[in-house]
């Protein structure tokens, strides 16, 4: 791609310059010098001006791709194509400029982050900027502009395929972890591209599918996200979504686009179509819609190329529309110092690495451990049975859109022979074999063969009975966890429910890894394993991390970001909901009651709950203090509280503060995060741990004054260690002076 946008530049200023040669000869006239901005003048003025020499084709060109993954710019002005590049946990590698196939580079293989689910795992905010800001290094070190991602969509359903993509079913965590995401990134001359805005929940039918969901929902659940990634992340640019919203595809929706993101918000940056997902010129022009990416025609005939430069000819958009979106993308240029000393950014580091370790070591969630059986101890075993399929697999590349080429990824077997070295024997089978192919027109197409199956239970049988302990890496991969395609239900696929179950009869030390960025059921044998691990899509030291956790040298502090239920039909989306919807209508009957604000408003037991994650140590909470016992309009409320890690071991614990409205005019869920802090506290030390609580933590929606409100009455503060482990309450008053 550098070489064909240096051709291109090249070709362009012959091109003008031979324009020049003949205008010269025929008029007389003398060369405009002014051919780079007044960089001594503000950046709105530097727009304007060069704003005023563009044509009308010049802007146009501006607006839509000339390679699969830019779009045009200006050469004659200075201005050059806007380079993007997929990549929420990592930048992809480079392919062709106009078709999907790979260039062929060797230089292009990246540092592999974790992915989205496991960051928001971490809930540690600090780290979330550490992670955007190593991604932007990396972006920027390959001459990139822009990163597709990151990913906010709310996990409304535990069976849709990009889950694994994006952060939460609880839209606090997903905006107090987007927004350090997003500054980290930018920090570093990059600029984020948050996506999808917005409702893009499920991929069945995404292309088409028209969302309702009622203006509460839409506030206080699918947008909050998006908003902050705005107003407080500064992002730079937006990715419109595929489906539609109120009856309009969200690329050309302007409620979306211009009424709520670009007026109510405040949004200054460009606004980007998702691949392919622009359908019209005149609509999407005016409402809001700024670059048109992927769409399958020739560049010229995109619906913002020369349609767009007819239809303000015709009248049909105004030229200031078009204008506007010429000035939104040079913003992102000038505040990415495209055209100023930018930075060069860094590749492949050893820093990198370690944020990459350290994100995975955190995300990992104990989800159960039976009478302490872990940490497991080397000293006292001889022999470690390994067993699964994604004990050897690695996962960077897989997922369509997010696939990676990473410079190296560590499996949980490698890890585990890294970290044993040759002190405990590791004895490895195969157990279960991905027998399974995604593809693009059928879906998953499965390939079993009985008697494969039976031998390899066989063979992870043999080597679990002659083992003092195994562990079994299960879970799903990215035939299943991947654009395209939602999943048929929450079951593991291949043997795994029937290995797990042989495994465990022959050697009951047996741990279960899941290794997954969406819910699975367990009932077939949850009750029979002592330890389960949640391990998510751990990216390049994924393994080093799963073998620190799994021997103590690394104590677990991730929290699930969602809900696992028992079962499918026990999800909102599947219960009081819909899905996939009817007719390409999907209603949204669940409203607010997204996650833990169904199963805890509805007393409804979840296999683990929002929230939930075990430690290898105890943490104590005490000593609940409110700083007053009201709360008014203009002011603020400190909540502090002690934690106390009580065990032997050091540890972090995620302290959650919860919020209930006891007596709310409309209804309202049971309860709803409202703050978070992970405290790392060493074994016996003791932290003091402090909210502020104002009147935005108290707000619903309201769609009589289309404002948000809070009512005045009494409030309750819910501390806990996950949505159903409150360990403190308190309350307090708000009056509305």
């Amino acid at each position: 791609m550098k070489f064909f946008y240096k051709k291109t530049v090249i070709i362009s200023e012959i091109l003008y310059l031979f324009t020049v040669i003949l205008l010269f000869s025929s008029t007389g006239c003398k060369k405009d010098k002014r051919i780079y901005q007044d960089t001594g003048q503000p950046v709105e003025n530097q727009i304007e001006e060069l704003l005023s020499r563009m044509t009308l084709e010049e802007k146009v060109s501006m607006c839509h791709a000339n390679t699969k993954f830019s779009s045009t710019g200006v050469p004659r002005l200075g201005i050059p194509s806007l380079a993007m590049s997929d990549g929420p946990h990592g930048v992809r590698e480079e392919i062709k400029p106009h078709s999907w196939e790979s260039a062929g580079w060797t230089n292009d293989s990246c540092s592999y982050f974790p992915t989205l689910t496991a960051l928001a795992a971490t809930w540690n905010v600090e780290l979330a900027k550490q992670y955007g800001g190593a991604l932007g290094q990396e972006a920027r070190a390959r001459n990139k502009d822009v990163i597709l991602g990151p990913g906010i969509n709310i996990i409304r359903t535990p069976i849709c395929g990009r889950n694994f993509e994006y952060m939460s079913e609880d839209p606090f965590l997903i905006a107090e972890m987007v927004v350090p995401y997003i500054r980290g990134m930018q920090e570093q001359d990059v600029a984020a591209c948050v996506k999808h805005y917005a409702l893009n929940n499920q991929e069945v039918d995404r292309g088409v599918v028209d969302v309702q969901v009622d203006e509460r929902a839409l506030r206080e659940i699918y947008l909050p996200g998006f908003e902050a990634a705005v107003k407080q992340g500064g992002v730079l640019t937006v990715m419109g979504a595929y489906n539609k919203y109120l009856g309009l595809y969200c690329c050309n929706n302007d409620y979306l686009l211009n009424k709520i993101l670009k007026e109510e918000w405040g949004f200054k940056g460009a606004v980007i179509s998702d691949w392919s997902a622009t359908h019209n010129t005149v609509e999407s022009a005016n409402a809001g819609l700024d670059i048109e990416m992927g769409t399958d025609k020739d560049y010229n005939d995109f619906f913002f190329a020369d349609p767009l430069i007819k239809a303000v000819r015709n009248g049909q958009v105004a030229e200031e529309v078009v204008n506007d979106k010429v000035r939104r993308i040079l913003r992102v240029m000038f505040r990415t110092n495209v055209f100023g000393k930018r930075s060069k950014g860094s590749f492949n580091t050893p820093e990198h690495q370690q944020i990459a370790l350290k994100v995975a070591e955190e995300a990992i969630v104990l989800l159960k451990n039976n009478n302490s059986f872990l940490p497991l101890n080397m000293e006292k075993l001889r022999s470690v049975a390994v067993i699964g399929d994604n004990a050897t697999r690695v996962h960077a590349s897989g997922g369509m859109s997010s696939g990676l080429k990473a410079l190296y990824e560590v499996t949980p077997l490698l890890g585990l022979e890294n970290l044993l070295d040759s002190r405990v024997k590791i004895n490895y089978a195969l157990g279960y074999k991905k027998t399974s192919q995604f593809t693009w027109d059928r879906g998953i197409i499965y390939h079993s063969d009985p008697a494969e199956e039976t031998q390899l239970l066989q063979e992870a049988v043999a080597i679990a009975k002659k083992s003092d302990a195994a562990i079994i890496f299960a879970g799903l991969n990215h035939d299943f966890d991947t654009e395209m395609l939602d999943r048929p239900d929450m079951k593991l696929p291949y043997a795994q429910n029937k290995l797990i179950d042989v495994v465990y009869k022959v050697n009951p030390n047996t741990v279960v890894v899941l290794i997954c960025g969406s819910p699975v059921e367990m009932d077939l044998w949850i009750d029979k394993a002592p330890a389960v691990l949640q391990a998510w899509y751990a990216g390049m030291e994924g393994g080093n991390a799963m073998a620190r956790i799994l021997f103590g040298e690394v104590n677990p502090s991730g929290k699930l970001p969602y809900t696992i239920p028992e079962k499918l039909a026990d999800s909102p989306a599947h219960s009081i909901g819909e899905y996939p919807g009817e007719k390409f209508t999907v209603k949204y009957k669940e409203g607010l009651l997204v996650g833990y604000r169904f199963f805890d408003t509805n007393n409804i037991e979840p296999l683990y709950c929002f929230g939930h994650g075990l430690s290898y140590t105890r943490f104590e909470y005490s000593d609940l203090d409110l700083s007053g016992k009201t709360l008014s309009s203009d002011d603020s409320l400190h909540v502090s509280l002690k934690i106390k890690n009580t065990g032997n071991v050091d540890g972090a614990e995620v302290v959650q503060l919860y919020i209930h409205d006891g007596a709310a005019s409309v209804f309202r869920p049971l309860k709803e995060l409202k703050g978070f802090k992970k405290v790392f506290c060493r074994a016996g030390e003791e932290k003091k741990v402090i909210f502020t609580i104002t009147k935005k933590y108290l707000t619903f929606y309201d769609i009589n004054s289309s404002d948000w409100t809070a009512e005045p009455g009494m409030y309750g503060v819910l501390i806990g260690s996950s949505s159903r482990d409150i360990r403190l309450k308190n309350e307090f008053e708000y009056k509305d002076l």
